[in-house]
Order: structure tokens, then sequence, then C-alpha cells
């Protein structure tokens, strides 16, 4: 992995759930009230999360459900990016960190009591806004590192040709979009090309936060919302975004990139194709529930997933925030793993050894 280099940032707003259901349905991350985020109460009546925006639209229902069902529990969330919820988490600022990437030796040495604990299964995708091309597009690692180092600047170049033959591609400038944010999806995206290709896209730029290489008309969005709709009205564009909006890129008519894996075979993000990639996966789950799922060997495996993390300080500031905090997070695994909540952002519930691995660390928080 990369030196590892997180962003360290102060804490953005929380979303109360009194305005959680609006926030979701936006395709731009909610900027909350403007107050700043403490941590829970010591009555452990109050939980509080920042993080990822890919997980934030299945965050918000798991926090309507479960407000639903213990009403004398107030949980306020923010869409901030997964650099954000690992600083806010270490900082003692929030309960829960939300991440698509685990934690870094970095955090690790930083914040030793801060855990990772897998929450449930996602996938990133490569969307691109090229009119006329209806068939999806074949794309591979080294491509997408020349793509995103300005080496390779139109749809119809020779290379991205090869990829996909018989397909009429248009002579249209790429307009590369990237995260401004810290983000998870930076982390997993820039894995996926280091994996790929490490000559075209060394382990130096795998990160939340990485120095992106200078492109002509390249543009840095915030959240995955403004993801969705800078490449929604940019032709030629290309982005890469949290397969819990695509039923907000699909209207826009953003295409899914079919990605090659390890065995070379290039497969779209489908439930199939993602379940695929996890089974070659799950039986390694580390006690520490830190593990990539970059770049699967499984011939029908999609080869960008990753667990959604909850960062988390093994220690709570009091018993009975801990208390809180174990009983929310052991729903989240069981009963918030369920297709109720998981099929409409597309998702998959952790495998077995996860789970048992996620429990293990939830259980192992005090206070």
């Amino acid at each position: 992995m990369a030196k590892n280099i997180r962003l360290v940032c102060t804490a953005a707003a929380l979303v109360p759930l009194t305005v959680l259901a609006a926030a979701c349905s936006s395709s731009s991350p909610s900027k909350g009230s403007g107050s700043s985020p403490n941590a829970a109460s010591a009555s452990g009546k109050q939980i509080t999360e920042t993080g990822s925006t890919l997980l934030f639209p299945l965050f918000g229902a798991w926090q309507n459900a479960y407000s639903t069902a213990n009403p004398n529990i107030t949980i306020t969330s923010g869409s901030t990016g997964s650099g954000t919820g690992i600083a806010d988490a270490s900082q003692g600022l929030v309960n829960i960190g939300a991440s698509d990437a685990y934690l870094s030796s970095s955090d690790i040495q930083s914040s030793p009591g801060l855990i990772n604990i897998p929450l449930t299964v996602a996938a990133l995708m490569i969307n691109y806004n090229v009119p006329g091309v209806k068939k999806p597009l074949n794309l591979d690692g080294t491509v997408l590192a020349q793509i995103y180092k300005g080496k390779i600047t139109n749809w119809n170049d020779p290379a991205i040709a090869k990829l996909n033959p018989g397909v009429s591609l248009p002579n249209l400038k790429i307009v590369t979009l990237h995260r401004a944010d810290g983000s998870g999806s930076t982390f997993l995206f820039t894995s996926y090309m280091n994996a790929q290709d490490a000559t075209d896209w060394p382990s130096s730029d795998v990160n939340t936060t990485i120095t992106w290489p200078s492109v002509p008309g390249a543009a840095a969005e915030t959240g995955s919302g403004a993801m969705v709709t800078t490449c929604g009205s940019t032709k030629g564009c290309i982005a890469y975004i949290g397969i819990s909006y695509l039923s907000k890129t699909q209207p826009l008519g953003l295409g899914e990139a079919s990605l090659a894996n390890k065995s070379g075979k290039t497969v779209q993000p489908t439930h199939s194709t993602i379940a695929t990639a996890l089974a070659s996966f799950d039986t390694n789950t580390p006690a520490s529930g830190a593990q990539s799922l970059i770049n699967t060997s499984a011939a029908g495996g999609y080869p960008i997933i990753n667990y959604e993390y909850a960062m988390v300080k093994k220690s709570q500031p009091s018993a009975a925030e801990a208390t809180a905090l174990k009983a929310f997070l052991n729903w989240i695994v069981t009963t918030g793993n369920t297709s109720t909540y998981l099929e409409p952002v597309n998702f998959e519930p952790l495998p077995a050894p996860a789970l048992t691995v996620a429990k293990n660390l939830i259980n192992s928080i005090s206070g």
C-alpha cells in the first residue's frame, strides 16, 4: 500500500434525523446545520457519525429505521468524505467515522485506540458521459491510469479502441473528474489502477487524498453527489462514483464501464459479479477487519469492491456510550445487512467470516 498520508480536517456539520431523508434524496452532500459535532453525551442517548459519501445513502436508511425502533436514541450524521470521518473519529468528535478505506499504518500509529469495523460491502463504478455509445465500454487499469495522467486525451484513442472492438468511438475530449476531499473512493480507484499497472500508477499515488497529475480540463469535486452532477452535465467526462448512486447516474445517461479484473476479463458491476468477487476473498478476513478486495482473480468478479467501515474508538468515554454504540453497530451488521436496506443501494451483506470479525470488534468496545 501507499505511503500512508490521510487528510486531517476539522469536523463538518452533522445531519439530524429530521433532515436526513431530504439529504439522502439529493445528489449533493447535505451541509447540515453548520454546528460543530460533539461526541455522544455520557447518557448514551446520542450517536454521532461523519464520513463516507458512498455509505451515506445507506447510513440514512439505517439511521431512520434504528431511530424509529429506538426513539430514545438520537442519531446525527454527516456526508463529509472518508478522510473527515477518520479524522473526526480519531479526535473523538464523533462516535463513528464512516470510511470506504480501512485504517492506514499511519492512522493506527497516530490513533492506536481506533479500530475499523466492516459494516457491509460496496462497489465503485467508473462512469462516463460519451453520447452515442450504447454498449458498456471496456476499460482496464492501464488505460485509466493513462487517462488520469493525461497520456490518453480523446475517447477514440487507439488504446481505448483496442479494448472495444467494433464500437464507434467519438472524437471527443476526455474530461477527468476526481475528488477534492479526503475520499475512500479515491483510495479504491487509485488502488485498482496500482493493482493493475504499478508502472503507470505507483503505490505512492494510492491514498484517500493524492496530488493528481496536472491534466488540462480536469475538475475536482467534493462528494459523490457533485461527481454525479458534474459528469452528467459534462460531455466526455469520466468519473469514479460509488454504486449507491446508480439510481442517480442512470437517469443522466452515464455509462458504467466494464472493468478488467486480474484474470483479464472485463466485468460489469452487478449483484452477481460483486458477489463472485467477494467470494474470492471472504475466507481471509483478518482479525483487524482491514482487507483489500481489489482486483479479484475470479473470472466473473468485479474488480473494485470494498468493505464499508465504521471507525470507532475502542475505549468510549462512558459505559453508557459504549453500550449504545455497540447496540447500534450490532444492529447494522445483522438487521441492517438484510435486503431491505442493501438492495436499494446495490450493496452486499458481509460474508460470514467478515461478520464474525465485525462482531468481535464491536464487542471489544468498552467504556
